[in-house]
């Protein structure tokens, strides 16, 4: 709690106002602590993708996801990158159903639980799905670039840093490893793209998110997102017979090739064998 809103609270209480109003009304803005999951906004960066490049177009055609809209199903007026499906999922060639990572900004937009754990000129995003981390850097560093980034090479998250800028927190992330897709629709990025994100808490038990993709490669316009509403996780919600925390639950979101290919024989391979599937 910031010494300005000690005041508040403080003067808050001296005018009789509850301690349940309080918590409604009063939070600090830059602290973005708690565990969340995104309750509204669309699973890419928006419906409203800007015009490709040939190489774009040519990587999009090459990723043949599973999730979305049937190829061949009406568009309906969206882009035809949500409209091409294959149905039958041993066609599609999503990486991270080989259990490769989902990487940013794809898991970011997937609808699981997510931590941020903030410290001292450091934010980090604990994610409930593959059991991961974002490293969001706010000391003052640079994103790197030229030969330093091209030392550090690509890496499935990339390399977050940025900082305040009023009450928002504006990060970039560079060296994105291009093998990953942006959502679960194949959308392509390249390994020069660099992707804003804009953090604002609005409530108490609300952050908005404001995504924007600059990748010239792929993109001949910045894509710009709508705006992401990520809502507090009510503490019930992430405890199990008694145990709190964001990895509480049941099973463990990872994808383990052991448990992938055992989970497969067993409801599948096998069963098919012995004709229980036909």
């Amino acid at each position: 709690m910031t010494h300005i809103t000690r005041l508040w609270v403080t003067a808050a209480l001296a005018t009789g106002l509850s301690s349940a109003v309080i918590a409604q009304t009063a939070f600090d803005p830059h602290d973005l602590s708690g565990i969340w999951q995104i309750t509204k906004g669309h699973r890419s960066i928006s419906p409203n993708v800007p015009p490709m490049t040939a190489e774009g177009d040519a990587r999009l055609n090459a990723n043949k996801p599973t999730r979305g809209r049937f190829l061949g199903q009406p568009l309906n007026g969206e882009h035809p990158g949500f409209v091409r499906a294959v149905p039958v999922p041993a066609l599609g060639n999503d990486p991270a159903h080989k259990c490769n990572p989902n990487g940013f900004p794809r898991l970011l937009l997937d609808p699981e639980p997510v931590e941020f754990v903030q410290t001292r000129g450091r934010l980090l995003q604990l994610f409930q799905w593959e059991r991961t981390l974002r490293e969001l850097w706010m000391d003052g560093r640079a994103v790197p670039s030229g030969e330093s980034l091209d030392n550090l090479g690509p890496a499935w998250y990339g390399h977050t840093a940025g900082g305040w800028q009023g009450n928002t927190l504006v990060l970039n992330t560079v060296g994105l490893d291009d093998r990953a897709w942006i959502d679960i629709f194949g959308f392509p990025k390249s390994a020069s793209a660099r992707i804003e994100e804009r953090y604002t808490r609005t409530a108490p038990d609300t952050i908005e998110l404001r995504l924007t993709l600059y990748d010239p490669a792929f993109y001949t316009q910045p894509w710009v997102s709508d705006v992401k509403t990520y809502t507090r996780v009510a503490r019930q919600d992430t405890t199990f017979y008694g145990w709190y925390g964001l990895f509480s639950g049941l099973t463990e979101g990872i994808c383990a090739p052991m448990n992938e290919v055992d989970s497969y024989n067993s409801l599948f391979r096998d069963r098919t064998s012995q004709g229980v599937i036909k």
